[in-house]
């Protein structure tokens, strides 16, 4: 059997379907737009089956995105959760068929309690559809089910209009980055996001630091002591002057020009080196050290004081690489 051949006749079907579907985006998707923006309360997604799985990732998506909404299932609403729907709620309705039972019986009830009724369907002539304030069609010229009783090209066209609703709105609100990265905190996008320079670098007393008068033996005996592969040199004012690292170390040893018994670390710092503010993002931090091909930062403060240090391996612990 030709899975594959069978596999991109789906896809194809499928695509063909979402032409259709946003060849008919108008004035009702505007509305519909236009109603969840300026929604005092959020917006209910409802649905059965398919379509209601459909619905829960649609909810997510609006909540994740900056538009407060919830999933109800209209099984259960009709059993008491209806009483989780304000009247200032604006409910989303998915049904291909704009004929299911579950959801036409909640109708009256939510046209009674004033609620705006926004449905998702593929029959503009449906009970759901013309009960509506507001329709959008999502009709599809096929399923890419063969025997055309699986709901396939439509559920994909119902998420994608869910989407499109989700991304139009998001636009319209400003939303930014940092509000996604808020409402996802624990996850890797939150940690990139939402994690700064100083709640992941060392500092205080455990920042190895010399002045630029110490001697290349008292910047090893910081460095041993604080255990971060580096000594940052500071001026009286802890003003970053230079660095030394495990590897400026290394080639210190293989220079016959200097005697390591008695050279200054002011003679075999890296001067002026690249640094980073702690108020910076700390996935800055990751790309910096990246696109340098270093793996240590020293952390300064507005005025070039040394605040912190960094090291790969307190991105790595943070999760941020």
């Amino acid at each position: 059997m030709a899975f594959a051949d069978s596999g991109r006749q789906v896809f194809e079907v499928e695509v063909q379907g979402l032409h259709a579907v946003a060849a008919r985006l108008d004035g009702a998707f505007t509305a519909a737009c236009t109603r969840i923006l300026e929604c005092r309360g959020r917006v209910v997604c409802t649905g059965m089956g398919k379509s209601g799985h459909i619905a829960r990732k649609i909810a997510a998506t609006l909540a994740s995105t900056g538009t407060p909404a919830f999933y109800v299932h209209p099984g259960e609403a009709g059993h008491g959760d209806l009483g989780m729907i304000t009247d200032a709620d604006v409910v989303l309705a998915l049904s291909y068929s704009g004929e299911s039972d579950e959801i036409l019986m909640l109708l009256p009830v939510l046209k009674r309690q004033g609620n705006g009724l926004i449905a998702m369907t593929g029959r503009p002539a449906s009970t759901l559809a013309t009960a509506a304030d507001i329709h959008l069609d999502i009709s599809v010229p096929a399923e890419a089910c063969p025997l055309a009783l699986a709901p396939t090209s439509s559920t994909t066209a119902s998420l994608v209009m869910g989407d499109a609703l989700a991304v139009a709105l998001l636009d319209a609100r400003g939303f930014t980055a940092d509000d996604f990265a808020r409402s996802h905190p624990a996850g890797a996008l939150g940690r990139r996001l939402l994690l700064h320079i100083h709640d992941v670098m060392h500092g205080g007393d455990e920042v190895p630091a010399v002045r630029a008068d110490a001697s290349l033996a008292d910047a090893l005996m910081e460095m041993s002591r604080k255990r971060l592969g580096m000594t940052v040199v500071v001026d009286e004012a802890q003003r970053l002057i230079g660095l030394y690292t495990d590897g400026d170390l290394r080639r210190t040893l293989t220079d016959p020009n200097i005697d390591v018994r008695d050279a200054r670390i002011a003679d075999v710092m890296t001067r002026d080196p690249i640094a980073i503010d702690a108020d910076a993002l700390a996935v800055e931090a990751a790309r910096l050290m990246e696109t340098r091909k270093i793996t240590m930062l020293p952390v300064l403060d507005a005025e070039r004081r040394v605040v912190g240090a960094l090291n790969i391996q307190d991105l790595l612990r943070a999760r941020v690489v």
